[in-house]
């Protein structure tokens, strides 16, 4: 079998969805990038995900629903509280506990759902194991782009999809780029170029996938040994950077008097692909161009021109350079192909490109090296360039290099 196109119109999205229930996979475009999605209750379908992408089991799934309401499904904290009948003090106090993360799981979808926020809380028992990597968490968000939410709709269950590429490939945002790295597996792919009945491009810029990377992921967790003055019960700490930053997420909950009971911090991992982890986004190696890729320290980002060695203009003369705000702009001269994501260091806008960019340098005949800036940001820089760093970190593998090589 291999991958095959399918419209946005009504009624393919309507097949989309009982290709879904059935156990198969169909690709759909999010508001972040592709998704590969399948039934995200069917483990056998599961499966065929992780077959598909040749993703490690320790890298989790992505559940995707409309509604705050099939979200909270999905996280123990909305299955029963315990009885009031002749419970001890140590009940009550987890019942409490239980209230409030539900309260804060509750305020969190009503305000970011739909849009580009997952949130991580420890799973509902009925929940398929191989989702969440055996670590008893489970990631759920509600996509807002408009193709997704009909196909989820036709669905009639939750969609479980990591974004749709060969596992530490760069993610695709386009339907293209998916065909490039599914085009022989068993998979739908819809493609809105080939007709919709919604508005698939809503900002009118070209972008299928608006923002362009993906989710934020926030990670809900209750203490089993409050603060000594027993206000701080709970944290959420950010595990992906996206859209979302956490002084949103602070602000959300202020307006629901919940922010005294979480310490909200970011937690930014880079792991090998052993480690089990309870969102997806953190091996050191991810959104990897086919073309080894360097980071350019902060050292060679002078913005004066340098005389550079003959063994650095060999190397330059075949390499991608992709810049972000000018920080290798005198490089470009040197370089086989150049391409900056924002000259003006737009951080939607880069974010917005960064992976069709990263793709783009994979086409670049002749490329042995794809340079990067290692970008240092100051505090208070928005999501979005945090998620770019992210992004550019990743490709390079975290790797930091003081010359061309």
């Amino acid at each position: 079998m291999t991958a095959q196109r399918v419209p946005a119109t009504a009624p393919s999205l309507q097949r989309c969805g009982a290709r879904l229930r059935a156990g198969n996979l169909v690709s759909f475009p999010t508001e972040t990038v592709y998704g590969l999605g399948c039934h995200a209750l069917d483990p056998v379908a599961v499966q065929k995900v992780f077959d598909a992408k040749e993703r490690p089991l320790c890298d989790p799934l992505i559940v995707h629903v409309t509604n705050s309401e099939d979200a909270l499904e999905l996280w123990a904290a909305s299955s029963s509280l315990p009885n009031d009948d002749g419970s001890n003090d140590k009940e009550e106090e987890q019942k409490d506990v239980q209230q409030i993360e539900r309260r804060a799981l509750s305020v969190l979808t009503e305000i970011f759902f739909p849009g580009p926020l997952t949130l991580v809380a420890k799973a509902h028992p009925s929940i398929p194991q191989i989702l969440m990597a055996g670590t008893g968490y489970v990631a759920c968000r509600s996509p807002s782009h408009p193709v997704a939410r009909a196909l989820i709709d036709a669905a009639e269950c939750p969609i479980a999809a990591p974004s749709a590429n060969k596992f530490g490939h760069v993610s695709p945002t386009l339907a293209g780029h998916v065909m490039d790295d599914l085009g022989r597996e068993d998979v739908w792919v819809v493609d809105p170029s080939m007709g919709a009945d919604v508005d698939a491009d809503r900002n009118g810029a070209g972008h299928v996938c608006q923002v362009g990377v993906e989710s934020t992921v926030a990670k809900i967790e209750m203490r089993t040994n409050p603060s000594q003055d027993g206000s701080i019960i709970g944290s959420i700490t950010i595990l992906r950077h996206g859209a979302v930053s956490s002084q949103s997420i602070r602000e959300a909950l202020e307006t629901a008097n919940l922010a005294q009971y979480f310490d909200v911090a970011d937690s930014i991992k880079f792991t090998s692909e052993k480690i089990h982890n309870v969102a997806p986004g953190q091996t050191v190696k991810h959104y990897s161009p086919n073309v080894p890729c360097f980071m350019v320290g902060a050292s060679r980002q002078s913005q004066t021109e340098e005389r550079l060695p003959d063994d650095e203009r060999d190397i330059l003369s075949q390499s991608v350079i992709i810049d972000f705000g000018g920080r290798l702009a005198h490089y470009r001269q040197h370089a086989l192909a150049y391409r900056d994501l924002s000259p003006d260091a737009n951080a939607s806008d880069a974010a917005a490109g960064v992976f069709e960019t990263l793709r783009w340098s994979e086409t670049i005949e002749g490329a042995v090296r794809v340079f990067v800036p290692e970008i240092v940001l100051e505090n208070g820089e928005g999501a979005l360039a945090l998620a770019v760093k992210d992004k550019l970190t990743r490709a390079a593998s975290a790797v930091v290099v003081d010359a061309f090589r």
